[in-house]
């Protein structure tokens, strides 16, 4: 079953973006989809998207919902009908509504884990974590900021919202097969944000990303985006 066209706002979208070793991620991926690059680099982080007024289109604004989530991404490239693709890997899924918990698959891509969301946001400043039910956690400190990071493997702000912006496909993993989503943003615009702190249990874990295989690059920051995510043919999984 196709996911339905889901339409709302994105109140407010963290990207915090790592660089990691392309081979590290090549083991990591499933097929069909390889790292896509940057500067030699693979591209893989956390996206913290607090989520308003979502219902299916067509629906009043005023049945929305209303939830805070977090999805793993990875920068991809796969062939798909004889001709390249790019877009993001989720392998994993969080947020704080039971209904998107539930509807894991169905209505919303990949299966969702509920985890509890800590959020405090004044003047700029950012302090956003969750621990799920399998114990899963993220935490960012960060402030918003017009200098650009200079260790980044990105250029600059525009070469890091083009890379983002053409990656608007995520598949994520079901079952036998990807469950895939587009996100059309009407009006697309990112920001910088300075990073005091940031703790992932995901990409700190050595098992997965061993020691010096995975940098901090740089975090963004988008706000009130109205989009629509539409459902796309899954893919089924490689035996």
């Amino acid at each position: 079953m196709m996911i339905p066209k889901i339409k709302g706002i994105i109140d407010r979208r963290i990207l915090i973006n790592y660089r990691v070793d392309k081979d590290v991620l090549a083991s990591f991926l499933p097929e069909p989809f390889k790292p896509k690059l940057i500067n030699g680099k693979g591209i893989a982080g956390i996206c913290l998207i607090r989520l308003k007024e979502i219902r299916p289109k067509g629906l009043p604004k005023q049945i929305g919902i209303s939830s805070e989530n977090g999805a793993h991404r990875i920068a991809v490239e796969w062939i798909e009908n004889n001709k390249l693709k790019e877009g993001v890997y989720i392998p994993r899924r969080d947020t704080s509504s039971k209904l998107n918990s539930l509807a894991g698959g169905t209505i919303f891509p990949g299966i969702h884990h509920l985890a509890d969301f800590s959020v405090k946001e004044i003047n700029g400043s950012y302090k956003v974590g969750f621990i799920s039910d399998d114990g899963t956690s993220l935490s960012i400190e960060a402030n918003e900021t017009v200098s650009w990071n200079q260790e980044s493997v990105f250029e600059n702000l525009e070469s890091v919202s083009e890379f983002f912006e053409s990656g608007s496909v995520g598949y994520s993993p079901d079952k036998s097969e990807f469950d895939g989503l587009e996100l059309k943003a009407y009006n697309w615009k990112v920001s910088l944000l300075d990073v005091k702190e940031v703790r992932s249990s995901f990409f700190e874990n050595e098992k997965i990303f061993p020691k010096g295989s995975v940098e901090f690059d740089n975090a963004l920051l988008m706000r009130d985006i109205e989009h629509e995510w539409i459902g796309l043919k899954k893919i089924k999984k490689s035996h």
